[in-house]
């Protein structure tokens, strides 16, 4: 369809570099003009240029100049020219697209232009980078080229953050390694620690996802607005942009803190489904990865837990229980979705290979698996903030992305994140080989052909780089090539900077290398080794170059082109294979049966191969096929998290607000929150007097409660105003009721404004009573935000029930949510008008004080016209504990009377 598509109007993408290539020409065309100037010119071209943006000079006009100014300042400091196809993949990304290059074609390079292009707007660019390591490695390269044009960077790590600064360390022998090893080694001597705000302030910021998501999150949890770090989300470049958004979009980041679960109940869940047998007790569909009793499976269910009815007697908390049990038990596998380490369950990433260290499923299923591992359970967590990544980058102004492989993915880059991929043409002709698959009847027969042919690789000296799909055949590939005598480097992504340093090498002659995963490693394998040695890089060219082996084929096809596009780099020799088995779990789930009587029928061993065309593309069908379920799973995910995302956004908003609120000074000495304060009582006052004037005629207004709720509103001892009392008695009377409800509503609004001057009057401190305004709008805000999440995550699991009932259940999940939501808000109106007017102040008593011999010397140490306060949740009170307000009384007699 798309070929026919392109032979009728022509390729798109290739227009689309068409145009580009005509702005390379006009870059190229200033490249001897730029070589003439001195550095110091150079680096006038960044204030020239800022001062060309604020007089509206639009940035399109300046594309040329720039990239010609950066490409020239990456010669002269790098010691590496963007070539014009890197020109392209920034122009790309300067538009707001994807650029999909192929490895070894300098995508950290390329970014170099757009990224200064962005940042010189003040507002900041984020690049995002798969690991830590690879954050802290691109600030200190790319940094010495942002730094020599007058630009700040920095770069963000758990739990610290660096600034990069060249006056750290400074010896030629030294910058003279780093440009020879920039690509895979960091020199922490250029990062200068320094605070998160710092960090974010700067023009160009490096970091992790994770680490500007938690940033994002932080942010909108901090108690002050001192604590913000983070600006507007402006503009960012996400490295790996498929793995970012696609392999981690349903990955939610989470804040939580502990909740108060007894370990001992997962213990009981992982006993009550231990003995539960697939398909006689229960259904398990690999493809969907679900899992679900059958009726002979509650019945032994209920026969464990002492019920008679698992639905009705145990409830929907004892149901979650038993679901999360059977899931640990028949969907998740030791040493392949996790590792037992130091005694804790890690996740192991399913497209990296790597330990997800501190992260944890969600709902339980971390400790149904430590159950089941019988290790100690860390106990369930409340969660505080949570967004996912789909959410996190479409909050960006501006954003961009670069991979080795984002075509298979083009569609739903386009209809979830509205970004275009663009395939950027290769430097050089690509002379890759990738060779039919070779399919065994078994795995070990498999692994057994692998070694022969890495050894018989290595023997010849040709470098070869294999890649495993976990852990657990990591180490048994390398069992086997030890056995063998094999010289080679194990990677489990644990050390990135490490490993880094491995792959830098794998291109040696006679280099055997063994990895997870290759995604994300962001470090190219040079033929011969790094740095390059032009006599050791022919001789390997010479051996057929890179020789890179798989063991599995991945769900997805990306990861199985992101491992074949090691080899073959910039127009070197190279060649790719994949050898499968029909135990792999691919061709075990998606493989034909047919194919398996085949080898039967043929007397295949073991150690026999059948190699075929037709094979390759039925497993590429089967492959497509996973992807394109998998693409419904996270469109359907974004569709409930879009819900969610639109009450996030307000709250945030709402919370950024009073932040910023609270940060402006007083005006005639009143705190600046007091308007946001009376907006929430002016709110009740509505809803009071509309809830006791339903009746359609005055005289039947419920005026004494209409009073007693309005009274229970204003400070404690505080009387009713006279236009309250005249506007109440006018109710004894037939009148106008929307003019009498008008009077009613601007009488109570004047009273509860002068119970809130009262209450300013006895703080007597304008800052103080900012303090106390901000302490309860912010908690209550944050309490109720953590219950309206707990809230939508029952809703969520409870709704697809809706369906048996022929209901739509987004639809319900919806209508449900928009209530929810407006109940949140209510009950923050409420916190407020119930909260406020309660606060007790608390005065020492004054003391006797020793004169100082200077007059100033004990001035901070006791004011007594300044009070401290002690706020009071009513909630929080006993019947019989004294009531809030100060009088003395019991709160059953006083406040909780009404």
């Amino acid at each position: 369809m798309q070929s026919m598509i392109k032979k009728l109007f022509g390729d798109p993408n290739a227009k689309e570099v068409a145009k580009f290539r005509k702005t390379v020409d006009e870059i190229n065309a200033l490249e001897a003009e730029m070589q003439a100037l001195s550095d110091d010119a150079l680096k006038a071209k960044t204030a020239e240029f800022k001062e060309r943006l604020a007089k509206d000079e639009p940035s399109e006009k300046m594309i040329p100049e720039v990239f010609a100014v950066v490409r020239e300042v990456s010669r002269r400091v790098l010691k590496q020219r963007q070539y014009d196809v890197q020109l392209i993949g920034g122009l790309a990304l300067n538009k707001g697209m994807i650029a999909e290059m192929r490895t070894g074609e300098g995508k950290t390079l390329t970014a170099a232009a757009p990224v200064y292009m962005n940042a010189l707007t003040g507002k900041g660019v984020h690049v995002v980078t798969v690991n830590d390591y690879l954050a802290r490695r691109d600030a200190v390269w790319m940094g010495q080229v942002y730094h020599f044009l007058g630009l700040t960077v920095a770069c963000t790590q758990p739990y610290k953050s660096f600034l990069y600064d060249p006056s750290f360390k400074n010896e030629a022998e030294h910058d003279a390694e780093r440009d020879e090893t920039g690509s895979f080694k960091v020199d922490h001597d250029y990062l200068r620690p320094c605070t998160r705000k710092e960090a974010y302030a700067a023009d160009i910021t490096y970091g992790t996802n994770n680490e500007f998501g938690f940033d994002y999150l932080r942010d909108n949890m901090a108690s002050s607005a001192e604590g913000l770090v983070q600006r507007e989300l402006h503009f960012a470049v996400i490295d790996e942009v498929d793995s970012i958004l696609i392999d981690e979009a349903r990955t939610p980041l989470i804040i939580s803190a502990p909740a108060e679960e007894a370990g001992e109940v997962y213990y009981r869940f992982a006993d009550v489904v231990h003995d539960l047998i697939e398909t006689e007790d229960y259904t398990l569909d690999e493809k969907l990865k679900t899992v679900g009793l059958n009726d002979a499976g509650v019945e032994k269910v209920q026969k464990s837990l002492g019920i008679d009815n698992l639905y009705e007697d145990g409830g929907l908390k004892t149901v979650h229980h038993v679901e999360q049990a059977l899931k640990a038990k028949a969907l998740f596998k030791k040493d392949r979705d996790y590792v037992i380490h130091d005694g804790e369950i890690v996740i192991v990433d399913e497209f990296t290979g790597r330990l997800m260290v501190g992260r944890r499923y969600s709902d339980g299923l971390h400790q149904a698996i430590e159950a089941k591992e019988r290790v100690k359970i860390q106990r369930e967590s409340v969660t505080l903030a949570t967004v996912t990544f789909q959410n996190l980058f479409r909050l960006y102004e501006k954003l961009s992305g670069m991979t080795g492989t984002a075509e298979t993915e083009a569609e739903e880059f386009h209809k979830i994140y509205k970004l275009e991929v663009l395939s950027i043409p290769t430097n050089k002709q690509n002379q890759r080989q990738d060779l039919v698959d070779r399919v065994y009847k078994s795995e070990l027969g498999k692994y057994r052909a692998v070694v022969r042919e890495i050894k018989a690789r290595h023997e010849t000296g040709q470098p070869v780089l294999v890649g495993t799909a976990s852990i657990d055949k990591n180490e048994l590939l390398s069992k086997m090539l030890e056995i063998e005598g094999v010289p080679h480097n194990v990677l489990n992504a644990k050390n990135h900077e490490k490993e880094a340093e491995f792959i830098a090498q794998a291109g040696r002659r006679g280099a055997v290398t063994v990895a997870t995963n290759m995604a994300g490693r962001g470090v190219d394998i040079l033929l011969g080794g790094n740095p390059a040695d032009e006599k050791e890089a022919e001789a390997v060219k010479a051996l057929g170059g890179l020789f890179v082996l798989g063991t599995e084929r991945h769900e997805s096809r990306r990861i199985d082109n992101q491992l074949r596009g090691r080899a073959g780099r910039q127009g070197d020799p190279g060649s790719t294979q994949f050898y499968l088995s029909m135990e792999d779990d691919l061709m075990r789930i998606f493989g034909s049966e047919r194919m398996r009587k085949m080898m039967d029928t043929l007397g295949l061993s073991e150690d026999d191969a059948i190699e075929h065309k037709m094979l390759t593309k039925s497993l590429t069908a089967a492959q497509q096929k996973v992807e394109g379920h998998n693409f419904d799973l996270r469109k359907h995910v974004l569709e409930y998290d879009d819900v969610l995302n639109k009450h996030r956004t307000s709250i945030y908003r709402k919370r950024r607000d009073i932040l910023e609120a609270s940060m402006k000074p007083t005006v005639d000495g009143e705190s600046p929150l007091k308007s946001i304060v009376l907006e929430a009582y002016d709110g009740e006052i509505e809803q009071i007097v509309s809830h006791h004037s339903a009746a359609e005629v005055n005289v039947d207004w419920d005026a004494d409660e209409m009073t007693k709720a309005v009274a229970s509103l204003l400070p404690q001892g505080m009387p009713l105003s006279e236009e309250w009392l005249k506007a109440i008695d006018a109710l004894k009377e037939e009148g106008d009721a929307v003019l009498l409800r008008t009077k009613l509503i601007e009488a109570g609004q004047a009273l509860v404004r002068a119970g809130y001057d009262r209450l300013a009057k006895d703080v007597n401190d304008p800052s103080m009573m900012t303090n106390i305004e901000s302490s309860l709008l912010l908690q209550s805000i944050d309490n109720l935000w953590v219950h309206h999440l707990e809230n939508m995550d029952y809703l969520r699991q409870g709704v697809g029930l809706q369906g048996y009932g022929q209901r739509d259940p987004l639809v319900e999940y919806k209508r449900e949510s928009f209530r929810l939501f407006h109940e949140m808000l209510a009950a923050f109106n409420q916190r407020i008008v119930t909260n406020l007017f309660r606060v007790r102040l608390i005065r020492d008593e004054p003391k006797v004080e020793v004169p100082a011999e200077n007059p100033r010397e004990n001035d901070d140490i006791f004011d007594p016209s300044k009070p401290t306060t002690e706020m009071v949740d009513p909630g929080t009170l006993g019947r019989n504990d004294e009531c809030f307000c100060g009088s003395g009384k019991k709160y059953k007699k006083c406040h909780g009377a009404s």
